[in-house]
């Protein structure tokens, strides 16, 4: 039996969250919806460019797109559910004051107003979707990414880069990532929905921009140690955003050690063909308690003989059962 309340879900399958932002929190959750109908999708709000961007400039909200994103990919696979994911992604054309903005992020947004509440204004959007889960966002107020950056070739001074586009287009290295304000109010929902999981599930996405600011939100952080589900890091194909440029799959690990020692796994997802050194990501994946699990998680694309830049939801669906169905396993098991 499914109960629903204000777009919550409560049915009998695994209670899964899923925590990230923009395209790859979308491919994660279609290949999840599947799964369960207790999914939560945990969104960041550090956003400040594009539609997001403005409505939180002009209304001192937090930014909606990814929210927006997440709850398109929850849409269901009916007509109803088809039509409300593309009118959710419509962007207005011209040059006018509407020109830019997706109507989700405006529907959100009016929510919001008319609720003072981000969670029960989310909610609403759900139930009026008749989304296959929840999504909230990770903290209560708007956030803006700051990220320490030193040459790749070592020489010259640290220097600091704000916000979440501008730390996007960073060509150096990034070593290290902080929150303004720094102790930010996370989401209680968020922290309840992490505590209660059977499966968490990280990435795949921008590493800094995406899927470590979520650690950075102390609840958050807190919550991730304590939970007793199943964490499960999914590794981006390939570093092909400029923040993570010249990474390898084990140095996203080595990272996450480095700025979130606290922060355990237990499984790291990765495309087996993106593997060039399994032995090395082995040992940087038992340095933070996990294992790695190997699957195909890319389509192959024909016309060109090389793989898909992104997670086919279909095969990443596949590999999420296979690592449920095997159960946690520590690295010394």
């Amino acid at each position: 039996m499914t109960v629903r309340h204000r777009g919550r879900i409560w049915g009998d399958g695994p209670k899964i969250v899923a925590l990230g932002g923009g395209h790859g929190l979308s491919a994660t959750l279609a290949a999840l919806r599947g799964m369960s109908d207790n999914l939560t999708a945990i969104v960041g709000v550090s956003d400040d460019g594009g539609s997001s961007g403005r409505l939180r400039n002009e209304f001192d909200i937090v930014p909606p797109g990814d929210m927006r994103m997440a709850l398109a990919a929850l849409c269901g696979d009916d007509s109803w559910g088809r039509t409300w994911s593309q009118v959710l992604q419509h962007r207005f054309p011209g040059d006018g004051e509407l020109a830019g903005h997706a109507v989700g992020n405006l529907l959100i947004a009016a929510l919001w107003q008319e609720t003072d509440d981000l969670v029960e204004g989310l909610d609403f959007v759900a139930a009026l979707l008749g989304a296959r889960g929840r999504v909230l966002p990770s903290a209560t107020c708007p956030l803006s990414l700051v990220a320490d950056v030193v040459p790749r070739g070592g020489t010259g001074p640290m220097i600091q880069v704000r916000g979440q586009t501008r730390v996007e287009a960073v060509d150096d290295r990034i070593v290290g990532l902080h929150l303004v304000p720094p102790d930010p109010p996370a989401c209680e929902a968020a922290v309840a929905a992490i505590l209660d999981a059977d499966l968490l599930v990280l990435g795949p996405g921008s590493w800094f921009s995406s899927v470590l600011p979520h650690l950075h939100v102390p609840g958050i952080r807190d919550a991730v140690v304590a939970t007793e589900a199943t964490k499960v890091l999914v590794l981006n194909l390939a570093a092909a955003t400029r923040e993570t440029k010249g990474f390898q799959p084990d140095t996203y690990l080595r990272v996450l050690r480095e700025q979130v020692p606290a922060v355990t796994l237990d499984v790291v997802l990765v495309d087996e063909r993106t593997i060039s050194d399994l032995e090395v990501l082995e040992q940087a994946a038992s340095a933070v308690g996990a294992v790695v699990h190997l699957d195909r998680l890319a389509a192959h694309d024909y016309s060109s003989g090389t793989l898909q830049t992104s997670h086919n939801p279909d095969l990443l669906a596949a590999a999420f059962s296979a690592i449920r169905a095997r159960g946690r396993i520590s690295p010394w098991q």
